[in-house]
């Protein structure tokens, strides 16, 4: 068995390795890592780069991760910044956060003003726990008043994943682009199986039922979607029914949480691990 010889022309390409990487020709003509690294020239170029931002990406993902893990029982709750204190919409706003507080949920809000300010409100006159997940924006408000535990993020995905992930549920009010994408972003995850049990209630049916229509008499009469991806979605124009729609699939779990609808902490406290009792076991 024979092996071709390397062409003359392949044996003077510069080329080298970087890591995992080979390089060849203008790539391999590049610096090095430690020159990068040592450089004086250009200081502070390196937070710029994409092998950086996937530092800082993972950095997210932990802080979210950590700050949320025991958070408990929650839903997601979305809708305009640009929503009035007073209005309709801002009261049904408040309305939903306390009684959420009240069956022991937390709330997940974007943590900016308007109908995200009415949710997390809502949860602190309810004395429940307040979340506000931020996101660096160029009209960037900081968060409400009404947040109590906050987290900011640069990245839109890693945000995204905190909204679903700690959350058993969307509450949608009226809102604009944002509150769409967030939207039919949770549709798209039920829809493919990516979560389960994963109500989504969308507020004010004089506002979403347009869009409904839309859905019905475009996308479902074109083909593009499956009449059961019609009830993905449901509407109310009440707080107390946003709620019950909300918690359906929490509802139906066993009574092992503490607080509101999981129980209460006496009821609990027989079960509750702690090292004393696993000295004793």
């Amino acid at each position: 068995m024979t092996t071709e010889s390397p062409r003359r022309d392949d044996r003077s390409v510069p080329s080298r390795r970087k890591g995992p990487l080979e390089l060849r020709r203008r790539q391999a003509l590049q610096g090095t890592s430690d020159q990068h690294l040592l450089d004086t020239h250009g200081a502070g170029r390196f937070v710029h780069t994409d092998p950086w931002r996937v530092m800082r990406i993972q950095s997210e993902f932990v802080e979210g991760f950590g700050a949320l893990a025991e958070l408990g029982p929650a839903i997601s709750i979305f809708g305009s910044a640009r929503t009035l204190p007073g209005s309709d919409y801002y009261e049904t706003g408040v309305q939903i956060g306390r009684l959420l507080a009240r069956e022991g949920v937390a709330v997940i809000t974007g943590g900016g003003p308007g109908s995200m300010e009415a949710a997390n409100r809502g949860a602190v006159d309810g004395s429940g726990t307040s979340v506000g997940l931020g996101i660096e924006l160029p009209f960037e408000t900081g968060f409400n008043p009404w947040v109590d535990l906050g987290v900011n993020f640069r990245y839109f995905f890693a945000r995204k994943t905190m909204f679903v992930k700690y959350a058993h549920g969307f509450v949608v009010l009226p809102g604009g682009l944002g509150t769409l994408d967030e939207l039919f972003e949770a549709m798209v995850l039920v829809q493919t199986g990516k979560v389960t049990s994963f109500p989504i209630v969308l507020v004010g049916s004089k506002f979403w039922g347009p869009l409904v229509d839309w859905l019905k008499e475009t996308l479902l009469n074109e083909g593009m979607i499956s009449p059961e991806d019609l009830e993905l979605i449901q509407i109310t124009d009440t707080a107390e029914d946003a709620v019950d729609l909300a918690l359906a699939g929490l509802r139906g779990e066993t009574q092992e949480r503490r607080g509101g609808m999981f129980g209460s902490a006496e009821e609990e406290e027989e079960d509750v691990w702690s090292p004393e009792k696993a000295d004793g076991e």
